[in-house]
């Protein structure tokens, strides 16, 4: 069963009592209709997934894509809020943030999700040698991604994570593809703990 929880509650989620199991915990953000979440929670059945999505329509799509998958769940709030208040310390192996909305008009970047508080608050959530992998097609949105990521002392760029592990395409990824668009990626490892 898949749990939708309040997005006002403040209570840092109970990860044992939320899948019922220890298992490293995976979290995509801004999950979006939950294809990617629910393909990698089938290919990697030992590990927890859990989507953080704001928007009630695609938490309904991933609830119903995800009504048979055991180790996925999905939590209707912001993504910032989520991951600063409400993941537990030390408790994310990994965090995916794919194709984040670039907000490519100058007087809207402001609100990007990319920022020093945010990964203040992923660095927060990350277990020691924790990643975060960041996809996007907006040339200039990843330059700032590699800027602030560079800057940030908790976190160390590394190559593309080297083991065979293949990825599902996001529907993002796959339409950016067939109009030829490139696509940009970074790894960061948390390689300090949180001061």
């Amino acid at each position: 069963m898949i749990e939708v929880l309040p997005q006002l509650q403040v209570a840092r989620l109970d990860l044992l009592q939320l899948f019922g199991r220890n298992a490293p915990l995976h979290v995509d953000l801004g999950c979006g209709d939950g294809s990617f979440l629910c393909q990698m929670a089938q290919q990697f059945p030992k590990r927890n997934f859990l989507g953080i999505e704001r928007l009630t329509k695609r938490v309904e799509k991933v609830r119903f894509k995800a009504e048979k998958i055991e180790n996925v769940r999905v939590l209707r709030a912001d993504t910032l809020f989520a991951v600063r208040y409400l993941l537990p310390e030390c408790s994310v192996e990994n965090f995916h943030l794919l194709f984040p909305d670039p907000w490519p008009k100058r007087r809207h970047q402001f609100r990007r999700i990319f920022t020093r508080h945010f990964l203040d608050a992923v660095a927060a959530a990350l277990q020691q040698h924790g990643v975060l992998c960041v996809t996007t097609d907006q040339l200039d949105y990843f330059h700032q991604i590699e800027r602030l990521s560079g800057a940030h002392q908790q976190f160390q760029v590394v190559p593309q994570l080297s083991d065979d592990t293949v990825l599902p395409v996001t529907n993002f990824e796959r339409k950016f593809r067939e109009q030829g668009a490139p696509i940009y990626r970074l790894t960061l490892r948390k390689t300090s703990p949180v001061k």
